[in-house]
C-alpha cells in the first residue's frame, strides 16, 4: 500500500518564517553572522545538536549545545503559538488520503515540544500512524535515519513511500532513503529544487497541497 511521509515544518505547518525569526533573535546574542539564505539552506532538516557545533565549533560541550537548543526552541513556540497556520490545502490532503486509506507518518527533526505544539495546535495529529522526531534517530537529515523509521513504524517498505518535503536536506535524505517525494515550495522555488544534485526521485514540485498535479498520486496507487 502507497504510504505518504511528511516532514512537518514547511511542509505540513507554515512555520519557516517564525523559526527564521527565532533565529535572527538568536544570532546577534551569539555574536554571530551569517548569511541568512546560506544558513537556512544548509541547516533546514538538520538537528540543533548538528546545527550548533557546525555554527559555534565542533568542540561546543553537549551541555551547552542542549542550553543553546532549548532557548531556540523556546523563542520559536513563543512566537509561533499566536500565528499557527498550516501550509494551504494541507488538512483537505490529509483528510484525503485517510479517506483513501493510506498510511501516513512524520518525519521531522523537530524536537517534541516543537511536534506537540504544532500537530496538536493545528489538530493533525490524528492523521498520523507515525511520528519521528529528532529524539528518535541520531542523525537528521540528510540522513535518510528519520524517513527509514518511520516506513519501518508504518510497516511499509522504502520503495512504496512518498516523501513531502521542502527543504535541500530533506529531499536528498528521501532519495538516500529509496523514496519518491514531492517537493512543496515554501523554502525553495521551483527553479532551485530543479537545480539540486539529484533530483530523479522528485515526482512533483508544487506550491502548496491545492496544487492539482497532486491527483497523480492517487491515480499511482
Amino acid at each position: 500500500m502507497r504510504t505518504f511521509i511528511f516532514d512537518m515544518d514547511g511542509t505540513l505547518a507554515d512555520t519557516m518564517p517564525t523559526h527564521q525569526l527565532a533565529w535572527d533573535t538568536l544570532l546577534p546574542e551569539l555574536g554571530v553572522t551569517v548569511d541568512r539564505d546560506d544558513f537556512f539552506s544548509w541547516s533546514a532538516g538538520l538537528t540543533n545538536r548538528e546545527i550548533f557545533p557546525r555554527l559555534l565549533g565542533s568542540d561546543l560541550p553537549v551541555a551547552e549545545i542542549n542550553r543553546l537548543s532549548d532557548h531556540k526552541e523556546a523563542l520559536f513556540r513563543e512566537l509561533y503559538r499566536s500565528q499557527m497556520t498550516t501550509i494551504n490545502g494541507a488538512e483537505a490532503f490529509l483528510q484525503r488520503t485517510g479517506a483513501a486509506g493510506y498510511r501516513r507518518g512524520v518525519g521531522t527533526a523537530a524536537p517534541p515540544h516543537n511536534v506537540d505544539l504544532v500537530l496538536d495546535g493545528l489538530n493533525l495529529r490524528h492523521h498520523f500512524q507515525a511520528i519521528v522526531c529528532n529524539t528518535d534517530v541520531l542523525r537528521g537529515k540528510p540522513d535518510p535515519e528519520i524517513f527509514l523509521l518511520a516506513a519501518e513504524r508504518l510497516g511499509s517498505r522504502p520503495e512504496d513511500c512518498v516523501v513531502f518535503e521542502d527543504a535541500p536536506a530533506g529531499i536528498e535524505a528521501a532519495r538516500r532513503a529509496g523514496m519518491r517525494c514531492v517537493v512543496i515550495t515554501s523554502t525553495l522555488t521551483r527553479e532551485q529544487t530543479t537545480a539540486l544534485d539529484d533530483t530523479r526521485h522528485v515526482v512533483h514540485v508544487v506550491n502548496d497541497f491545492n496544487d492539482p498535479a497532486l491527483a497523480a498520486l492517487f491515480h499511482a496507487a
